[in-house]
């Protein structure tokens, strides 16, 4: 994921901006991280460089 993509997504729940936590960066891309809604506190997992924007409850049910 690119940090420049904060510029335009938001929390799928309640349209509110995120805080992005960085754990593994290669260059100018984000592999693995959290994106965490400023106003409900819900917690989105970037995985592969892939954020996974899902409500929590359909996350499980996903196929991979």
């Amino acid at each position: 994921m690119k940090e420049d993509l904060m510029d335009i997504i938001c929390c799928p729940l309640d349209k509110h901006d995120l805080e992005l936590t960085v754990e593994e960066r290669e260059d100018e891309e984000i592999l693995t991280g959290e994106l965490v809604c400023t106003e409900c506190g819900e917690a989105f997992p970037i995985e592969d460089g892939i954020p996974n924007l899902l409500p929590p409850d359909m996350r499980d049910e996903a196929p991979a």
